[in-house]
């Protein structure tokens, strides 16, 4: 049993979905997963699994920020033995070419945080998402007619801002989204030699200023999770 998760060998699937908000994990779980049975509560971050078409799978809250995200998925990899791992998540827009719940399939993740940097002696990192996931996840976008984007977004550490220069100068070189975990998710991935991918909605837009509700984050983004669970199994 993981120090941060908890779970018993065998109760955690090879494919986990992962959102930050634990209430979205119960969301996704009682909504998307058959038979879904919880096996963490461990600091109130639920984890659940089920089956997805007759497809073993959990999901696994995650927290926010590159450090949360970095402890689970750690041990998701590590002790869990877990192959394949998908954020799904909210996300700000960073163009106006992109709206409110439209979807972000995120190639790369371009970061303001140092933790690569520690870890690389200084080198800049550039973490991708697995390719066939990526390719998978975009053909089902397409499938079901859902609004979508592919291309790089940013993953940063910080939430509130006060200079928010940097991160649009980042835009301007084609950046789509910002959000705070796809960064360590896809390198954590690459070390492992596991498969990775970040589908995210855009939930708050820093261009427009239009935003949803927590509520709304929580439980109507239903749209990323199919796009998810059809590019975990290929269908």
């Amino acid at each position: 049993m993981s120090i941060h998760i908890g779970a018993k060998p065998g109760d955690i699937a090879e494919t986990v979905l992962l959102p930050g908000d634990p209430q979205r994990a119960k969301w996704v779980a009682e909504t998307f997963l058959k038979d879904a049975v919880r096996y963490t509560t461990v600091r109130g971050m639920f984890g659940y699994t089920g089956t997805y078409k007759g497809h073993k799978v959990s999901v696994q809250g995650t927290g926010m920020g590159v450090p949360s995200i970095s402890i689970y998925v750690n041990e998701l990899f590590n002790e869990y033995g877990v192959k394949t791992a998908i954020r799904v998540g909210s996300a700000g827009a960073l163009t106006a070419d992109i709206n409110v719940r439209d979807i972000v399939i995120a190639m790369t993740s371009s970061t303001d945080s140092s933790t690569n940097r520690h870890e690389m002696n200084d080198w800049d990192y550039a973490p991708a998402a697995n390719f066939e996931l990526l390719r998978d996840a975009a053909a089902s976008a397409v499938k079901h007619g859902f609004t979508h984007h592919v291309g790089g977004i940013v993953t940063s550490d910080r939430f509130y801002a006060t200079d928010n220069g940097p991160l649009m100068r980042i835009a301007e070189h084609g950046a789509l989204a910002v959000e705070m975990e796809t960064t360590a998710l896809y390198t954590l991935a690459a070390r492992y030699g596991c498969r990775a991918l970040t589908v995210l909605t855009i939930s708050d837009h820093l261009v427009t200023g239009a935003d949803t509700t927590s509520l709304e984050r929580e439980q109507t983004f239903g749209d990323m999770m199919t796009i998810a669970l059809e590019a975990a199994f290929g269908e």
